[in-house]
């Protein structure tokens, strides 16, 4: 009979009853170690004990690797309590066998706050190598694939073995999801999504973010789409505009923000010309007519609403980049923020002189609507350099902001339209070819309020916006390999 081991990290008693369910629940579960930092003394025949440094380690997978004995690992990666659904195991081995994957995972249900509710996973796809790719708490493990992948490990991780692992899997055997609903898990981390989107920056998590674009560099070496950063010139001086730069600001229904927004890009100084186009996307809760008296005020304000009724995000910034009035440089805005002083805008543009590149990214403090400071404050993702940036843009699923353009090589693109994602296409795709300069002090102040569509997030829309950005990163590394393989 195929057998199954259990690797489970301990929290406390609590899940003392995920371990005893998981001995009794099937006969096909041989046995259950417990992964600890201490003795624990809950040692039994089918039940061992295993002392390890950080779960995530380099030096943890290789234990896991040499105690598994049984056909199949189900590893359980996050301090979590698990109960599986009616033959669950059996369904977890059926797949396994038919699909001949290296790793399993499955759609679970969510114990959150006492209230139970579905939690679905997406689809594994050749893009989707970020090191927050969400397979839920459980991954059900090919035992020799397990062991085969851990004897090519040379690096030794502190934080990102388990990255590294998958990556390593993931080159050789496919990495199915099961989309039913096979087991329950308790969550702790009671967060809402739009606080949990910037732990990938928070400076106490620096030395873990190095590491993981270590391992991700080496996979892209691996499956040839590394890039050797030998960026383009950019002759800012090849196109003449009537207007050095532009403040692009796309609304629809922001008569609380708007304003802000619009007094924020009036208020910057600059030694050059710049003008503010707003993309009012038929708004119908008078932003539109707040709008027409301030362009009425300002003549630097140049009001349009698009004879397009399907625009989202990315369309209006078409819109804005292929009207006449739009300047040499194409600088982001959003309807919700403000810039963070009246230097913000020649900041940006100085920064594209002095590096002679077609992009660039600032840097942002996080706030609440009165401009209060919310953890975990700047967002400068320092994690960029000019010499990996290109690559390890690819891990993670946000480049920063504001974003900026040089505004022929933007409308030489064309911007998705979409209304997610947009930005992020525009940043590797780039960054393929042309430097992206970088400021790392704030200049924007990014809000975070109950109407503001990032403040939280639901599983589904969570889903398809990760979706859309896995999918670039695929047409993204097809790209690279081809650009490769062609040299």
């Amino acid at each position: 009979m195929t057998k199954i081991c259990a690797f489970i990290p301990y929290i406390n008693n609590l899940n003392t009853n995920s371990i005893v369910q998981m001995l009794s629940f099937s006969p096909l579960m041989e046995k259950v170690f417990i992964l600890s930092g201490q003795k624990l003394g809950l040692n039994s025949d089918r039940v061992t004990e295993i002392t390890i440094d950080t779960f995530k380690s380099t030096s943890s997978i290789r234990v896991i690797a040499e105690h598994a004995s049984s056909d199949y690992v189900l590893l359980v990666t996050k301090p979590v309590e698990i109960n599986f659904g009616s033959y669950a195991l059996e369904r977890f081995l059926k797949v396994a066998h038919d699909t001949q994957a290296g790793i399993l995972y499955s759609n679970y249900y969510e114990v959150k706050n006492d209230k139970t509710q579905q939690h679905p996973t997406i689809d594994y796809q050749l893009g989707s190598i970020r090191d927050d790719f969400d397979f839920g708490p459980l991954l059900f493990i090919n035992t020799k694939v397990l062991k085969n992948a851990v004897s090519i490990m040379k690096d030794d991780y502190s934080f990102s073995g388990l990255y590294n692992l998958r990556l390593n899997i993931s080159r050789s055997y496919p990495i199915p999801r099961i989309p039913e609903y096979l087991y329950s898990s308790s969550e702790h981390d009671l967060r809402n999504s739009g606080e949990k989107q910037f732990d990938y920056v928070n400076p106490d998590n620096r030395s873990i973010q190095i590491e993981m674009e270590k391992a991700v560099t080496d996979h892209l070496k691996k499956i040839n789409a590394f890039l050797n950063p030998a960026f383009k010139a950019v002759d800012l001086m090849k196109s003449s505009f009537d207007t050095e730069a532009s403040i692009i600001i796309p609304v629809k229904n922001r008569i609380k923000t708007i304003g802000d927004a619009v007094e924020s890009a009036l208020k910057q100084k600059t030694n050059f010309s710049f003008n503010i186009i707003v993309i009012d996307n038929h708004s119908t809760d008078g932003t539109t007519e707040l709008l027409k008296i301030l362009s009425e005020k300002h003549k630097q304000l140049v009001h349009i609403i698009p004879s397009s009724e399907d625009l989202l995000i990315g369309g209006c910034w078409n819109e804005a980049v292929n009207n006449k009035a739009c300047g040499k440089f194409s600088v982001q805005l959003d309807s919700d923020d403000i810039y963070y002083n009246e230097n913000s805008l020649q900041t940006i543009v100085s920064k594209f002189y002095a590096e002679k590149c077609a992009m660039v990214i600032g840097s942002y403090v996080l706030t609440d609507f009165s401009l209060n400071h919310i953890p975990p404050g700047l967002i400068d993702h320092k994690e960029w350099s000019d010499d990996n940036g290109p690559n390890n843009a690819l891990r993670i699923n946000g480049l920063g902001a504001p974003r900026a353009f040089y505004t022929p090589l933007l409308r030489e693109i064309v911007i998705p339209n979409v209304s997610y994602g947009e930005d992020y296409y525009l940043g590797i795709t780039i960054s393929r070819e042309y430097k992206i300069g970088r400021i790392y002090e704030p200049v924007y102040f990014c809000r975070r309020w109950e109407g503001n569509t990032d403040s939280q997030i639901d599983i589904n829309k969570l889903n398809a916006n990760n979706i859309y950005k896995d999918r670039l990163r695929t047409f993204e590394i097809l790209t690279r390999q081809k650009m490769n393989t062609s040299k």
